[in-house]
């Protein structure tokens, strides 16, 4: 399990490299995420208005979420952007957990500054070993934007 666990992160943080070019924001995430409490998030753009938000929380085991925002646009003429998306959720551990997880949220991006704040709800349906519902999942996000004037997070 070890070895799973660090063959994991090498293929994520190798991927996370890759799109190292495409990498808008890297902070943390803070709330209930796959029995942790911290992640590290990071945002990747794939286009003007869609992106990929992904997750690892390390702990008591590791936690990984990559979700696919598919809907990304400002709310009105205001400098907040929302966001819908889904995708998998990884637990490692002893249980193992795979589950389908939903994600909606708004979030801010400073103009002076190069900091993103966001809060979302990922409503996640663990199918892999039990099966359940869960709800309560909600988080505040912290990042750092890169390679952006601010004026909108896609640029």
């Amino acid at each position: 399990m070890k070895y799973f666990k660090i063959l994991t992160l090498v293929l994520f943080f190798g991927l996370a490299a890759s799109l190292e070019s495409n990498a808008q924001e890297v902070g943390l995430r803070f709330g209930q995420f796959g029995g942790n409490n911290v992640a590290v998030d990071g945002v990747f753009s794939v286009g003007q208005f869609s992106r990929i938000h992904a997750d690892v929380s390390f702990g008591s085991g590791v936690g990984i979420d990559a979700l696919w925002d598919f809907i990304y646009r400002p709310v009105g003429s205001s400098d907040f952007n929302w966001y819908v998306g889904v995708g998998p959720s990884l637990y490692i551990d002893d249980p193992f957990s795979l589950a389908a997880a939903g994600e909606i949220g708004i979030e801010y991006a400073f103009e002076e500054v190069p900091i993103v704040i966001g809060a979302d709800w990922r409503p996640t349906f663990r199918i892999v070993e039990n099966t359940d519902f869960f709800a309560d999942v909600f988080g505040l996000n912290i990042r750092w934007r890169f390679g952006n004037d601010g004026s909108n997070a896609t640029n």
